[in-house]
């Protein structure tokens, strides 16, 4: 197992091949991780690992190879050092009782570290440092108050697993094993149901912060985790803005390796917004590191800074986009800092016409034709009802009814990340909103704002002809990492005169772009009009 043994084909990375719920890792991925941590914690027999999320042991299984190599100066005797890693440096709490199992088969070649094949003799229980207790969720008011699971989905009887991630349930971690870890390292369940959106679909938001956020109470000297990358931009439902920031702000992370395709790491999984590995150094406050892998080149060269440059609460993934900005900043100077002159300002709330029951994708008390007083158009999700807009009476419009009077821009609320392409739309397409309309959930609306943004016609056509440039979308780009688009996705856009249409020509120059920079945006975005929504 841990010998001179050539693991080919290796069963670990068949599974982690497989698409699946739990999101297995690759033994090649493990190892990268593994090289960002010293090279002498693997030389010292008191160094203690740590992996609280367990699935396959894979991360385990490469710990204890590396310390087989570097602790054989010290304990030469083969058996005596396989006793010493497994009893007192590698450490694991499983996510499921079968990862328990496959975990414990990985590392000690038994599925119970006391059995007869087990390859460390010194184990008394069956478990030995791979923990799996299964934990139930602590219900209020319908929610797990530890990860904020749903009772109505996660409540299952003693049948089924109940997700329930012993390290996040734990009221004090440290208690698990009683002991001070140097490292600790895994990839994280990423999300959890937690209810009803509309109330007939079901909403997940993120977790993996949870298991950051426990990892760093147990006081470490280096934590690495593999997580999905949309934290770094905000656009993730479920982590609060407080723990991003602490993220950022603390400077604590020395390196990060950020993945814009996700199949590079997980090559059957899909995971929107790509993902990152980072080292976080309990005893490191500066710059990172930071490598972003586009997936066309194998040399590729970090870039140093904070992750939080520009001040704006977000790791800006590119550089290319960090020197186009800086551009836009000369002219327009801290426009992203200040939402009325970034067009965040003209963007509405999501859900802006609606409420929990009216004008959503499920509502339907509506008609086909004008009638009575059914006089306000209403345009619903063309794809779902059949139809681009319908007919509804004010009476059925629960909320900015203000608005309803006004001239303004529809936009889809939504749009997926063109997979496979390297070229992006970012957005759906924009069109024109006239007086007495609204819309359903699918759409957010531009020029919203009664007090500040009474719009003419002209000007809401400006503003599509606004929209629908490469340049724009590109900078919406920057944030909006999944399908996502509400509000804050447009902070990176600069505000401009609406009396006049514009087009990329036209922003290039007044921004100063140069040649490389164009081809970079024009190699990334696609023209609008290869949108057919």
């Amino acid at each position: 197992m841990l010998g001179n043994i050539d693991y080919n084909p290796d069963v670990l990375t068949c599974l982690a091949n497989l698409s699946n719920d739990e999101v297995f890792t690759p033994p090649e991925l493990v190892n990268d991780i593994l090289d960002l941590l010293p090279k002498e914690l693997f030389e010292n027999k008191e160094t203690t690992f740590l992996d609280p999320v367990t699935k396959s042991g894979v991360f385990l299984r490469e710990i204890a190879k590396r310390l087989m190599d570097g602790l054989e100066k010290e304990i030469p005797d083969k058996q005596e050092r396989i006793n010493h890693i497994f009893k007192n440096q590698v450490f694991g709490i499983a996510i499921t009782e079968l990862t328990s199992l496959l975990a414990r088969r990985s590392l000690y070649c038994s599925k119970t570290a006391n059995g007869k094949y087990s390859i460390c003799d010194e184990f008394d229980n069956d478990q030995g440092n791979i923990l799996f207790d299964r934990v139930e969720h602590t219900w209020q008011a319908g929610k797990c108050k530890y990860c904020g699971a749903s009772e109505k989905n996660y409540d299952r009887g003693n049948e089924l697993e109940t997700h329930a991630y012993q390290f996040i349930h734990a009221k004090n971690p440290k208690e698990l094993f009683n002991m001070k870890f140097d490292v600790i390292i895994g990839n994280p369940p990423y999300q959890l149901s937690v209810g009803n959106v509309t109330g007939n679909s079901s909403k997940a938001k993120a977790i993996y912060h949870r298991f950051i956020e426990q990892a760093i109470k147990l006081n470490p000297m280096y934590l690495t985790m593999i997580t999905p990358s949309r934290w770094m931009t905000r656009s993730v439902e479920g982590i609060p803005d407080a723990w991003i920031d602490k993220m950022l702000s603390d400077n604590k992370i020395r390196i990060l390796h950020d993945f814009l395709n996700e199949k590079e790491c997980f090559p059957g999984v899909s995971i929107e917004g790509g993902v990152s590995y980072f080292l976080w150094d309990k005893g490191y406050q500066g710059k990172c590191k930071y490598y972003l892998h586009k997936g066309d080149s194998d040399n590729i060269e970090p870039y140093t800074n904070y992750l939080d440059s520009k001040k704006t609460g977000i790791v800006i993934r590119d550089t290319d986009s960090l020197l186009v900005l800086e551009k836009i900043e000369k002219i327009d100077n801290n426009y992203y800092l200040e939402s009325s002159k970034n067009f965040t300002s003209m963007v509405s709330p999501k859900d802006f016409f609606t409420n929990k029951t009216h004008l959503t994708s499920s509502w339907s008390s509506y008609s086909d034709k004008r009638n009575g007083d059914r006089k306000i158009k209403y345009y619903l999700n063309k794809a779902m009802h059949k139809m681009p807009f319908a007919w509804i009476k004010e009476s059925d419009i629960p909320k900015n009814t203000g608005a309803i009077k006004l001239h303004k821009v529809y936009i889809p609320a939504a749009r997926g990340s063109n997979k496979g392409d390297k070229k992006q739309l970012i957005l759906g397409k924009p069109f024109y909103g006239e007086p007495n309309s609204v819309c359903s959930q699918t759409y957010i609306v531009i020029g919203h704002d009664v007090e500040n943004h009474n719009l003419s016609k002209l000007e809401c056509e400006n503003i599509i002809s606004y929209i629908t440039t490469k340049f724009f979308r590109y900078l919406v780009g920057i944030k909006k990492k999944t399908q996502n688009g509400a509000r804050g996705v447009y902070q990176f856009v600069p505000m401009q005169d609406f009396s006049e249409s514009w087009t990329d020509e036209k922003l290039y120059k007044k921004y100063s772009l140069d040649e490389k920079e164009i081809e970079f945006i024009e190699s990334t975005i696609h023209p609008m009009e290869l949108d057919n929504e």
